[in-house]
């Protein structure tokens, strides 16, 4: 008998874990879009700025105007996705994705260009900041990290992807096509994947807890059994419930004790992300390789490289993460990424950059960013918040995040231009080393703790 009922548990964890596998792939679908259209202005720009004669500063404003719709489009998500669900709020953002790749293809004019990135980047500040929630909110607390994670690995995939399209695409045509016609097909070809992810969310269920927060248990308790099982799943409705009896969530909550070193590490660490330069190499890897002496075809090369050295460390950091915790993967990836960036500037400075020591060292870099900050951010972003104010803490660590990485996308032409490479890397470096001080002095182990637990996690600890 024991035997029998041994089996019968076995199984439903197969059964749960299989659904709930399938349905994070698909909400981290939205990361696949994310990295998609963040990394394929990298091949473009330069197509586009000589196509549209743009200045050092206009060349950062092609890159960076999608992060300003990324903005309004985190900033919105927690409400948003708290009055209509998260997935009504998911769908809406597939949609602007695809006007917003649609839209990026065709203008005539550089203004009509920034008017469709900043659309797309609406529907991207969505996806970024909704697709980890989700999975967050729908993963048990065993695998939630690597569930999450899997909206990075679908981000770094993206990137991947899109840098062998942008190579092909350049390669069908000569100089004079490239500057006219390949930067169009290279953002439209982000089309496709909005429409498949569009599709495929009509084919998940709406978050268990977004269903409970709004009085309607009964229609989350089917999801939660496919989830946990009978027993684990009536447990968990009790204990969402319980986490909603205290004060509704509101913006005033954030601030007080508690909640508010909540806020702390979660903005902090969203900033950090941004600050330490991993998006400077994403958007601008050719041009950082040109710097070297690479010329055009070695440098979108090389960029592959990079690609896929983020891919494969961000599945190394999915196995790691519930294994070794949140913490230590982000204490050892920044102290690397510090050691990295000093070397990167000091070459730079010293003009040792004929050889591999440059781009080995970058990919170092980006090694240690994908197996820490790159998925580790996101996940604590996703879980550290109790279920009454998640959404709205979640849009405003994510809209902290996409102002950051405007900064550094906008400064980062005019800076490499004007202070040279050397500075440049040093200051991403000294923010690494201040990404390690704030991790070890500020920041709490949540490997294996519900998203119940995060209440008295910061309540324990109160600011």
């Amino acid at each position: 008998m024991m035997s029998s009922n041994i089996q019968e548990l076995n199984g439903q964890q197969q059964i749960s874990m299989k659904f709930v596998t399938l349905v994070s792939i698909v909400a981290a679908l939205g990361g696949l879009l994310f990295g998609f259209d963040t990394a394929v202005v990298s091949g473009a720009v330069g197509f586009m700025k000589d196509r549209f004669n743009l200045s050092e500063f206009e060349v950062g404003w092609a890159v960076s105007s999608l992060i300003i719709g990324c903005i309004v489009g985190a900033l919105s998500t927690g409400m948003l996705s708290d009055k209509f669900g998260r997935k009504k709020i998911l769908i809406t953002a597939a949609i602007l994705f695809i006007l917003g790749s649609l839209g990026s293809a065709i203008p005539d004019t550089f203004s009509g260009f920034i008017i469709a990135r900043m659309i797309g980047g609406i529907g991207i500040g969505i996806t970024s900041t909704l697709c980890p929630l989700y999975n967050a909110e729908i993963a048990p607390a065993k695998y939630r990290g690597r569930l999450v994670a899997l909206n990075q690995l679908a981000t770094v995939t993206g990137i991947f992807l899109v840098y062998f399209v942008n190579l092909w695409i350049s390669g069908l045509g000569d100089d004079a096509w490239d500057i006219s016609t390949a930067w169009r097909w290279m953002f439209a070809a982000g089309i496709l994947p909005g429409v498949v992810f569009l599709v495929l969310l009509f084919l998940v269920p709406e978050s268990p807890r977004w269903l409970i927060k709004q009085g309607r248990a009964a229609e989350s308790l089917p999801i939660l059994l496919k989830i946990h099982g009978e027993e684990l799943a009536k447990q968990e409705v009790l204990d969402i419930k319980e986490s909603f009896k205290q004060e509704k969530g509101t913006l005033r909550q954030l601030f007080k004790p508690g909640l508010r070193m909540a806020m702390v590490v979660g903005v902090g660490l969203a900033i950090l992300q941004q600050v330490t330069g991993i998006n400077a190499v994403m958007y601008y890897a050719p041009e950082i390789f040109k710097e070297t002496g690479a010329g055009t075809n070695a440098a979108l090369i090389q960029t592959i490289l990079v690609g896929l050295i983020n891919f494969l460390f961000t599945i190394l950091a999915i196995w790691l993460i519930d294994k070794v915790g949140r913490k230590a993967l982000l204490l050892t990836g920044s102290a690397a990424m510090t050691i990295c960036l000093a070397v990167i500037g000091i070459a730079f400075q010293t003009g040792h950059t004929s050889g591999p020591l440059v781009l080995i060292f970058i990919l170092i870099y980006v090694a240690a960013f994908a197996v820490s900050l790159g998925p580790v951010v996101w996940v604590i972003i996703s879980e550290i918040f109790p279920n009454r104010v998640r959404g709205i803490a979640t849009s405003i660590a994510s809209m902290a995040l996409w102002a950051a990485d405007y900064v550094v996308s906008q400064a980062f032409p005019p800076m490499l231009a004007s202070a040279g490479p050397a500075v440049t890397f040093g200051l991403f470096g000294i923010m690494s080393l201040v990404t390690v001080l704030f991790t070890w002095r500020v920041i709490p182990e949540t490997k294996g703790k519900s998203l119940e637990d995060m209440e008295a996690l910061w309540t324990a600890n109160k600011a």
